[in-house]
């Protein structure tokens, strides 16, 4: 028999082990050319598999790489489970959004931030020898509407995206800036309504010439959502649906969860979206479902759908409004639209300047919108 403090050794020893080669996050400050001075973070786990996949995870507006890392487990858990590579890039301008409206960052190889994030894919690709055909981006928010600025962009690089609460690949196109201080107001209001047709336009038009195949893309909405309104749902469903050439199949309701609806477009490898009942801004991340539409843990088509089926009908449209609520009172500092507000280990004022509202998002993350 062991005695037992060996055995509380040996344990502690394993635990200490296990900790020492999870994936943390570390700063990549040369990466290659970066034309708009982002950031790039990576977690990348001690044993890695030949060839690993690489999954690019993009924050919100007013978030950043750290607090990303720290909302989901991509790089915190999974990387090390699955054996792929995390990047988290991080911007610092226009209220820490992404750039999603100038002609360059909408344009292959135009410059700014989507090509800066293409940079950090080549520069993990060629040091951890990472498998360029299962190169795959997610994002909350601002950094879903990069998702879909680098599945117009760069469909080379890119063969799936996992949209949570986004709009679609030009929505923002010209506008001042792409927070929602700088912002034309119209996109994100859902009033930029185009056919199918004219958003597929759009996507081509921003790699001329490009013949080969664009990123599968499952997309994320709640119908409560005032930040980004549901239509911008609809709107990404015409656009990457047209892309791909899939029509409307089913509705699978109370998938993957209660309260969701499966939207399903042809056979549901290539567009598939679910629309969270009463989910205000911004949907919270289901990992194992992007995973499982990555194909790093399933098989690329988004999973099994659980719950009764409809196969006729119209994606779910919005039928309530996102409760309004305020702060209380106080004579202490205050957070502005977007800044954070709470969380897991946060120390900074927890009481939103007027009329926004904190709103927790996760354990490790709320945000004043």
């Amino acid at each position: 028999m062991v005695p037992t403090s060996a055995l509380h050794h040996s344990l502690a020893g394993l635990f200490a082990a296990s900790l020492a080669s999870a994936a943390s996050l570390v700063q990549v400050t040369n990466f290659g050319a970066n034309p708009s001075g982002i950031q790039m973070y990576i977690a990348a786990p001690a044993s890695l598999p030949a060839n690993p996949a690489i999954i690019v995870a993009m924050h919100p507006c007013g978030g950043s790489a750290q607090q990303y890392y720290n909302e989901n487990k991509f790089g915190r858990q999974l990387a090390d489970q699955y054996g792929f590579i995390a990047i988290y890039p991080g911007t610092t301008k226009d209220f820490n959004c992404w750039d999603a409206a100038t002609t360059a960052s909408l344009t292959h190889n135009g410059g700014s931030d989507s090509q800066g994030i293409v940079n950090m894919v080549k520069y993990a690709i060629d040091k951890y020898g990472a498998d360029s055909s299962r190169v795959y981006m997610t994002g909350s928010s601002s950094g879903a509407i990069m998702t879909n600025v680098l599945a117009g962009a760069y469909p080379d690089v890119f063969a799936a995206g996992a949209t949570f609460s986004g709009m679609p690949y030009g929505c923002l196109a010209g506008s001042p800036g792409s927070s929602p201080i700088s912002a034309d107001p119209k996109c994100a209001n859902g009033q930029n309504i185009k056919t199918g047709a004219q958003w597929a336009a759009q996507v081509k038009a921003a790699y001329p010439g490009y013949t080969g195949k664009y990123p599968r893309m499952q997309l994320w909405h709640g119908t409560a959502d005032t930040v980004i309104r549901y239509q911008d749902l609809e709107e990404q469903i015409k656009q990457w649906s047209t892309v791909h050439g899939v029509t409307f199949t089913r509705n699978v309701t109370n998938s993957p969860q209660s309260g969701y609806t499966q939207i399903v477009y042809g056979d549901g490898t290539q567009v598939v979206a679910y629309s969270g009942a009463g989910v205000a801004h911004y949907v919270p991340t289901n990992e194992q479902v992007v995973l499982d539409w990555f194909g790093i843990t399933g098989g690329g088509s988004g999973g099994s759908p659980g719950g009764p089926t409809s196969t006729g009908g119209t994606p779910p449209r919005p039928t309530t409004s996102a409760p309004v609520t305020t702060n209380p009172p106080s004579g202490g500092p205050t957070q502005p639209q977007y800044g954070q507000c709470g969380g897991s280990g946060y120390s900074g004022p927890t009481v939103c300047a007027a009329p926004y509202a904190c709103s927790t998002a996760n354990p490790y993350y709320a945000q004043c919108i």
